[in-house]
């Protein structure tokens, strides 16, 4: 059965908050672990909570002191190269976005071009339609008509194909070798 969405907002119940909480951190635990694992990379986890006096840690506090003196011994530069602020994170999030919101804007500007052509040829008046849109109407039909000019010369090329392999075809069974045609008559 499938899991329902969950919806990330605050839990404002004690109780189930402190449930969530015991759930998540044994999954997060569990989670660095096996990615440490399975990958034999150094990892550690810190948690703090306000139901435990001490932060819980993974793997051990000397394992988690042994990887952040490692971390800390890199150039800042490579301290800082792969990490993500909540700034950073919007940042490149709100750029994706907008790359996608300016790709269905084209796509979108593609299709009603496309839908006002395919009206044109039911008889539908192109009066009213701007400048720019008669301009983008004219590229749409052009490469509509290159699209079509490629298929039909496609299409002709290998109905000539067959049709030269076929005329071959005959041509091979009229002309026997003479060796077959005294076989046949003996």
């Amino acid at each position: 059965m499938a899991r329902k969405k969950v919806k990330l907002a605050y839990i404002t119940d004690d109780s189930a908050r402190k449930a969530t909480f015991k759930k998540r951190k044994k999954g997060l635990m569990k989670k660095v672990s096996e990615l440490s694992t399975l990958c034999d990379v150094n990892a550690c986890a810190i948690i703090y909570s306000p139901y435990d006096s001490q932060p819980e840690v993974w793997p051990s506090p000397q394992g988690v002191q042994s990887v952040l003196a490692r971390f800390n011994s890199m150039p800042s530069m490579d301290q800082s190269k792969k990490m993500f602020n909540q700034d950073t994170y919007l940042r490149e999030r709100i750029g994706k976005v907008q790359e996608q919101l300016k790709n269905q804007k084209k796509e979108n500007r593609k299709k009603e071009i496309e839908r006002v052509m395919f009206q044109s040829l039911t008889g539908k008046s192109l009066q009213g339609l701007m400048h720019m849109d008669l301009k983008d109407l004219d590229r749409t039909i052009d490469q509509h008509l290159e699209q079509i000019q490629s298929r039909v010369k496609s299409i002709t090329e290998e109905a000539l194909k067959n049709q030269s392999q076929e005329q071959g075809a005959s041509v091979a069974a009229d002309h026997k070798p003479d060796h077959v045609i005294k076989r046949l008559t003996i």
